[in-house]
């Protein structure tokens, strides 16, 4: 049986799309073996994935007191290549050098791999929103939402993302959700995702 090696990173406070990405990535990994780097693992997360037989993961984050490996996402110590699978919720909004980020998603991905990319997204902005000046936490939450946000991401999300290499579909899974279904995960209606694959 092939083995995928899946990347998934999450902040400890991506909680408005941590049920959904649950119920979107069961289905996607439960057919074959996986290894799963999971990064900010909540319980959820770690209760989930540990009893999947076809899982093998290790955890990582940056300050994450769950996490098994302490990790920088602008400077992953895995090699080119290595991962079948990204899965990366609310990060990069955190992230003050987020197109490093991005570049070290990409490089990680194998040919013909797929990545799955949530942020906080104003589809009604056609530029994303940044200040690097703005360091003072109230004054993040007034503009970008939340104290530890450090931009607000526009339609250019996806241009930023296909400059680091990937080809880039978005997604709007949540709103092709039976009501019954949304209510039950407690997926946002205006949650966009971002499908990215790396060429062969």
């Amino acid at each position: 049986m092939a083995c995928a090696r899946i990347a998934l990173l999450l902040t400890a406070t991506a909680c408005c799309g941590s049920t959904y990405l649950t119920a979107l990535t069961s289905s996607a990994i439960d057919s074959e073996y996986c290894t799963l780097r999971l990064s900010a693992p909540e319980p959820i997360f770690q209760k989930k994935l540990r009893a999947s037989p076809n899982l093998d993961y290790t955890s990582a984050d940056l300050n994450s007191p769950f996490a098994m490996v302490k990790l920088d996402i602008t400077d992953i110590p895995y090699a080119e290549n290595t991962f079948d699978v990204v899965l990366c919720s609310h990060v990069l909004e955190h992230i003050p050098d987020d197109r490093k980020a991005m570049s070290e998603l990409y490089r990680i991905l194998k040919p013909g791999g797929w990545a799955l990319l949530l942020v906080p997204f104003d589809a009604e902005r056609p530029e994303t929103f940044e200040d690097p000046d703005v360091v003072d936490p109230k004054e993040r939450t007034r503009l970008f939402g939340q104290f530890d946000h450090v931009r607000v991401y526009g339609r250019d999300f996806k241009d930023r993302l296909e400059s680091a290499g990937f080809t880039v579909r978005q997604e709007f899974y949540a709103r092709e959700l039976d009501q019954v279904l949304a209510q039950r995960y407690q997926v946002l209606v205006e949650l966009d995702m971002f499908y990215c694959t790396k060429s062969t």
